[in-house]
């Protein structure tokens, strides 16, 4: 489908309020949407996602792990932790399965609440919302570095009830927030406010398997206008500084708890690292 033709078609809804995609410019959920071979993105994303891949010919493959990382431990914390409810911030374009779906099908009764200030989220805001009956999600148009217009939104009261544990999910966002805003302070507010019982499952961008060619990711992204953050294992550690990891702790996203019969993934074509942790009383 065309630029053009996305455009006629895009999704209209009548409580959604005009965007600007500003298709003229490459922008990160778009480029991650083609790199995992989405049909919501623009010219100027593919240009941006076709030079980061030839810096680095993994990124497509490291990008779909995250996302599948995502997914087991979504269905990890549901399954074996109990959790209810969910707070995803960073939520992207949504591709399916989206994290209410997965911890709907295990507990019909899980409740999700979606930030991203995205304009294209935006305009795709209602698949975010298609809960079963005994759940519940909304979705709010909001950013990361806002900590208190986010757990002060209604919409977010209506959904989740912070007295009781929630998931913080923030699953590829933090490498676009650069050290001057302390993401490490952004991440330890949110969990400030979240009840002991809570879980943190995040992931953090790092060139420690190829320097080279994911520093030159880094150089694409930052040359389009696209600030991105590259962070070694001891930073992404930091993180979770204060929680209680669960096993294994912090590791690439592939060797987090991988799935039987999973297929193998070389660590130099994985640039993302990730972990889980639990905050306790």
């Amino acid at each position: 489908m065309s630029d053009t033709d996305w455009m006629r078609h895009k999704p209209e809804y009548d409580d959604q309020p005009a965007v600007d995609l500003r298709m003229e410019v490459p922008h990160s959920a778009r480029v991650y949407d083609y790199l995992i071979g989405g049909k919501t993105n623009f010219e100027a994303d593919r240009v941006a996602a076709h030079a980061s891949v030839k810096a680095w010919p993994a990124l497509p493959t490291s990008m779909r792990t995250t996302r599948t990382f995502m997914q087991r431990a979504v269905r990890h914390l549901t399954e074996q932790y109990g959790v209810r409810q969910f707070l995803d911030i960073g939520t992207g374009i949504p591709t399916s399965p989206n994290v209410h779906e997965i911890a709907q099908a295990i507990a019909p009764e899980a409740r999700v609440a979606y930030v991203d200030n995205d304009p294209i989220v935006l305009t795709h805001a209602r698949a975010l919302m298609s809960s079963t009956p005994q759940g519940r999600t909304c979705y709010l148009d909001a950013d990361l570095r806002d900590v208190d217009s986010i757990i002060g939104a209604p919409q977010l009261h209506e959904v989740l009830d912070l007295t009781q544990p929630v998931a913080l999910s923030l699953i590829a966002i933090v490498h676009f927030v650069l050290d001057e805003d302390d993401p490490q302070g952004i991440v330890r507010r949110f969990m400030d406010r979240l009840a002991p019982g809570s879980f943190l499952a995040l992931t953090v961008f790092t060139a420690d398997t190829d320097p080279v060619g994911v520093g030159g990711v880094g150089r694409e992204y930052n040359a389009r206008g696209i600030p991105l953050q590259i962070r070694d294992k001891a930073q992404a550690t930091a993180f979770f500084d204060g929680y209680d990891l669960l096993d294994p702790g912090v590791t690439l996203v592939h060797r987090w708890r991988p799935d039987a019969g999973a297929p193998q993934v070389r660590d130099q074509d994985i640039a993302m690292y990730g972990g889980v942790a639990v905050k306790r009383g």
